[in-house]
């Protein structure tokens, strides 16, 4: 999400040679920025808590860690830049929840890249064994 507008950001489409979307070039391109968000050892950890269940507040979020509530927020901005936590405001509280759709995605990503993996290993046995 931007900062300024709130809005989601998509990066543009790539186009293959020959003026074809390229789908797979496309998913991971739209996946790669939750990958980055999720290659922090203390955002993954952010999320793995926001899995337990939520809303949850800075305050809850900081218990038993050594990380300020001051990181904790800037981590939480990058996951919310990312699509995957969302914040809404209780009274004077910042609640924190995370998007499960989000992940999904990411889930998907991984499972087609490992699907095109098999498919290329099975296209390599086969040329080998020929």
């Amino acid at each position: 999400m931007s900062r300024r507008s709130g809005k989601a950001v998509r990066p543009e489409r790539r186009v293959a040679a020959g003026g074809a979307e390229s789908k797979g070039a496309f998913a991971v391109t739209l996946a790669a920025p939750v990958f980055a968000a999720l290659g922090d050892e203390t955002r993954l950890a952010l999320v793995a808590r926001l899995c337990d269940g939520g809303p949850w507040s800075i305050a809850r979020l900081t218990e038993g860690s050594a990380v300020t509530r001051q990181a904790v927020t800037k981590h939480l901005q990058v996951l919310a830049d990312a699509g995957l936590v969302r914040d809404t405001w209780r009274g004077r509280e910042r609640l924190w929840e995370l998007e499960p759709e989000r992940l999904g995605e990411a889930r998907r990503t991984l499972e087609e890249i490992s699907r095109r993996w098999d498919e290329a290993l099975e296209r390599l046995r086969k040329f080998v064994e020929e």
